[in-house]
């Protein structure tokens, strides 16, 4: 007995020890595997640094000059809200239907996995998922989106990880910002905006439950798509609210019944502005480069008022319909005519309304500032101002409008330029030749100053584009944007400084901080004496001459039509004491307006009815003034210095002249030789003394 026991525990002891030591072995072999592979994993895992700093990606905001939202720029569309804005019945909604054991778990919820198993199988599909809030946190940010049982293996070490370095509610907070919910909305104030047309703050606990209900599948339960589904959800979430403790069942009944209205925040920026907010894009990128602006959070505020856009775009297209009613048989016309409108703050450059096209998603080319047309006329200021401030001529000055012709080449006939109306008025003052607009007075004013001085006067007035080297500049025979003939002319009434256009007056950092202010850059084109008198020049262009429709403005305004060849290009650049603006219409085909659409006739309309608008915001409504100027009473046909009397009085003009090229003092009474000693009353007038 003895001998047969001692085999049999020979036999026992010799096979259990053995699978103990093999199953031993094998959980040693896999724990330390295990622990060997978290620790490798431990070394490869990303940092969590990042989140104590979290700085989403986020929209950037547009304003127009007067305060109104006008557009939004961004890769996510995401508006971060602290947690302390966020309403507790939208946090408990997520908590509800994402993570009900938030507070109590360590970023890990092991009986929550249990929970959602037995749900899930209860429901017969996925109902309710096993990940937490802080492994949400680390899959969105973190991770990448593989599915496999390593990324599960590390998305559990960072939670734990996360869960130990930051407070629950920075981990909630940055949940409720980062996490997309459809219909390209990220966090829950872009959600809150899309689906409600609301802040968060202002969201009603059904609300809450619709936009918590989206975190599982926002595709399959975009309530736009799919409402039944998102319904079905919300139902789901305020069931789960209400179990949690979270709402009563007097809330949950009542959010259960309520009817929902979704309603997306539509932006309404003032029409035609599409061109203006292009341009500006475009300039930001440039600086600031593609991440900042569309990532950043930046609120830039533009120079564009959206009141006088409104007013352009309608002024531009009133215009348009004008010309089309005038030419009705002309079929093309309708398809090919367009216009374009710019107005700036002559103080200080601001862009303040912008009209580049008619259709910006048919055609994107902004004509206002990338359009190159013929000024024809409205370029004459230009030549005027090269030969005035070289004391060649003065507003009073006598030059005969007369046939003129300029031999050709071997290759080509002579060049005789014509005037308007083929007619020629014979010896006239520079102010009646600026008035109507006479071509043959102006070749011989480039003439006598020099097509090199006339270019030169050009660059100093912002015209940067090519200018021709013949006589032709005279009649504005070459091409240049809008905006530059507006930059130009803004010469006239900054006292001979020309100002830069510009589209920001300021941008600030998600942060508040100002990072870019609108100071305005002037350099010096002319004289203070010159530059006013030519803006008195061109207020008589409107006063009696091409430009009469622009009197209707209802203040003192002064500006220059523009017509090219078989009325190719209408043009209109004017000014205020405060704004200067200019209009082009013309066509795509290059072909003619039309019989008689002059600048004047097409062009000048548009700019009267758009300025009209910018009257009641003028704080200025007169002009400055220089000291060298004084006002002589002059005869509108032989330019003479006279003696204002009661007869005379139809044929004078008080002329702005400078001082120092007036005739010279008598040295026995200090005033002007060829003055009546009754202008002594009056000395004070001229800045004179006894």
């Amino acid at each position: 007995m003895a001998r047969k026991n001692s085999k049999k525990n020979k036999r026992i002891w010799g096979v259990k020890p053995l699978l103990a030591i093999v199953w031993t072995s094998c959980f040693l072999v896999t724990g330390l595997a295990f622990a060997a592979m978290a620790a490798y994993m431990m070394l490869k895992l990303p940092s969590i640094a990042s989140l104590k700093n979290y700085k989403p990606a986020m929209v950037t905001e547009v304003y127009s000059s007067d305060g109104k939202t006008i557009a939004y720029w961004y890769k996510e569309k995401r508006w971060p809200v602290s947690i302390e804005k966020i309403p507790k019945r939208l946090i408990y909604a997520f908590l509800a239907a994402e993570d009900a054991r938030f507070y109590e778990h360590r970023g890990i919820d092991f009986v929550g996995v249990i929970r959602a198993a037995i749900r899930n199988v209860e429901a017969g599909g996925i109902v309710q998922g096993a990940s937490t809030i802080t492994q949400q946190v680390t899959r969105s940010l973190l991770l990448s989106p593989e599915r496999s049982w390593i990324r599960k293996l590390k998305e559990a070490i960072l939670a734990w990880q996360i869960d130990g370095s930051l407070s629950k509610d920075e981990i909630l907070n940055i949940y409720l910002n980062q996490i997309y919910l459809g219909s390209g909305a990220y966090g829950v104030e872009a959600a809150a905006r899309t689906y409600f047309n609301k802040h968060v703050e202002d969201l009603d606990i059904a609300q809450c439950a619709l936009i918590a209900g989206l975190t599982q599948a926002p595709s399959r339960y975009n309530p736009f798509k799919h409402f039944d589904k998102a319904r079905k959800r919300q139902l789901y979430v305020l069931r789960r609210m209400f179990e949690e403790g979270f709402i009563t069942q007097e809330e949950r009944e009542a959010a259960e019944k309520e009817k929902l209205h979704l309603e997306s925040e539509k932006l309404e920026p003032p029409k035609g502005s599409e061109y203006f907010l292009q341009d500006i894009k475009k300039e930001l990128v440039r600086r600031y480069g593609v991440k900042r602006v569309f990532t950043d959070g930046l609120k830039i505020y533009t120079t564009l008022d959206s009141r006088w856009q409104e007013k352009a775009f309608q002024a531009v297209s009133k215009g348009l319909e004008a010309v089309k009613k005038r030419h009705r048989r002309d079929k093309a016309l309708k398809k090919n005519i367009q216009g374009a409108l710019i107005a700036i703050d002559a103080q200080t450059g601001a862009i303040r309304a912008m009209v580049g096209g008619q259709d910006f998603k048919k055609n994107k080319f902004n004509l206002a500032i990338q359009g190159r047309m013929q000024p024809g006329s409205s370029f004459k200021p230009v030549v005027y101002s090269a030969a005035m401030k070289r004391g060649l001529i003065q507003p009073n000055s006598i030059i005969v409008d007369e046939p003129i012709s300029f031999p050709g080449t071997k290759h080509s006939k002579p060049w005789q330029p014509q005037n308007f109306d083929r007619a020629y008025m014979g010896p006239i003052t520079i102010r009646t030749a600026l008035t109507y607009s006479r071509n043959v007075v102006s070749v011989k004013i480039a003439r006598m100053v020099g097509i090199n001085n006339v270019i030169e006067q050009a660059r100093l007035m912002g015209i940067t584009t090519p200018l021709a080297h013949d006589l032709s500049i005279a009649l504005g025979s070459s091409a240049v944007p809008l905006v530059q003939m507006v930059t130009a002319y803004s010469t006239f009434v900054n006292m001979g400084e020309v100002v830069t256009p510009q589209y920001i007056e300021q941008i600030t950092d998600r942060n508040g901080k100002i990072i870019e202010l609108l100071t305005p850059e002037f350099h010096e084109a002319l004289d203070p004496e010159t530059a006013f008198q030519m803006a008195y020049l061109l207020m008589g262009v409107v006063q009696n001459g091409t430009g009469r429709r622009a009197r209707a403005v209802g203040v003192p305004v002064g500006g220059k039509t523009g017509t090219t060849d078989n009325y190719h290009d209408a043009w209109f650049v004017g000014f205020s004491p405060e704004v200067v603006a200019g209009v082009w219409i013309g066509r795509k085909d290059k072909k003619s307006l039309g019989r008689l659409e002059t600048g004047g006739r097409a062009a000048c309309p548009v700019w009267t009815e758009f300025m009209k608008t910018t009257v009641k915001d003028l704080t200025k409504k007169t002009y400055d003034i220089p000291d060298g100027i004084a006002f002589v009473p002059v005869d509108k046909r032989t330019g003479q210095i006279v003696t204002p009397t009661r007869e005379n009085q139809k044929d004078i003009i008080w002329e702005a002249l400078r001082k120092d090229r007036l005739p010279p003092l008598a040295p026995e009474t200090g005033f002007l030789h060829q003055i009546p000693d009754w202008l002594k009353g009056i000395g004070s007038f001229f800045h004179l003394n006894n």
